[in-house]
């Protein structure tokens, strides 16, 4: 009985990582392919942009499946391919470029980048600790380095930035019917709130689009008082117009969007503009 644990626990472990990361065997395979990916690009001669472009075509088709993070119990890393959102398809990117720009392909590595970008401090600490509105993460992460918000640069105006939802809405939250830690989200709202922001409103898109590149982080801004964003992507330039590659909630799959960002935008009420973000090229090796 002992050897057939032992034999299980060496089959199982690979899969699980460590304690607090969940992955389950079919997303471990799918992850697995795309490690195995990258040694095809060249982090000398790809910019990072490029090679965000690149790794985030070939999730294309990738079915979209909603809050695959907001499991029951303590906080875990959550590692899903099979399934993903906008956020989860953004972050998995984004790590596997920055990967790829070192040179590293593992899981390890992976997951501890992955971790890194996901919460406050780069580690898991709770619930409360993983970057859950997205102009939080944007802020936070530009202070890690990762990326920069070109937003003013390119013409941006002051965004009222004033999220509350998940606070004002702990029922929507298993994790939430824990008071202290809706407390803890009250103050990081409350953060949020005196931080300087700025946004293209959406009938400017077309105007400024020449100044984002392919591979820059899109994220929607929304009309929606107690909302920061409803949506992001990446920006794809696509016969000199800029489209989204995103994880789509109304065709169900990772795509590139059949408008341009602008079209996309005007025909959606409650998205109000973007927010654009640049991520800052490591050192390839």
């Amino acid at each position: 009985m002992k050897s057939i644990l032992f034999f299980l626990v060496l089959i199982l472990v690979p899969f699980l990582g460590s304690p607090q990361t969940v992955c389950t065997p079919e997303s471990r395979t799918r992850l697995d392919q795309a490690l195995e990916l990258l040694p095809s690009f060249d982090p000398r001669t790809q910019t990072i942009n490029e090679l965000v472009v690149d790794i985030g075509k070939s999730f294309r088709g990738t079915p979209y499946v909603e809050k695959t993070l907001e499991i029951p119990g303590p906080e875990q890393l959550v590692i899903d391919l099979q399934g993903v959102d906008c956020t989860t398809y953004l972050e998995t990117v984004v790590t596997l470029a920055r990967m790829t720009q070192r040179g590293e392909n593992d899981f390890e590595t992976f997951e501890q980048e992955l971790e890194y970008i996901r919460y406050r401090e780069g580690l898991n600490q709770g619930y409360p600790s993983r970057l859950h509105y997205f102009s939080d993460w944007m802020a936070v992460n530009a202070k890690k380095g990762i990326l920069k918000d070109i937003t003013e640069e390119i013409d941006g105006i002051p965004y009222e930035n004033k999220p509350t939802f998940m606070s004002e809405n702990p029922q929507f939250y298993s994790q939430l019917s824990n008071r202290e830690y809706v407390e803890q989200l009250q103050n990081i709202e409350a953060s949020i709130r005196i931080r300087d922001y700025y946004f293209i409103p959406k009938d400017q898109i077309s105007v400024v689009e020449n100044q984002i590149q392919s591979g820059d982080l899109i994220a929607i801004t929304t009309s929606i008082s107690n909302l920061d964003m409803v949506h992001v992507g990446f920006a794809v330039e696509q016969n000199g117009r800029i489209h989204l590659m995103h994880a789509s909630s109304a065709n169900k799959e990772v795509e590139i969007s059949e408008k341009p960002l602008h079209d996309y935008l005007a025909g959606n009420r409650s998205q109000s503009g973007i927010m654009v973000a640049r991520l800052i090229p490591g050192i390839a090796n």
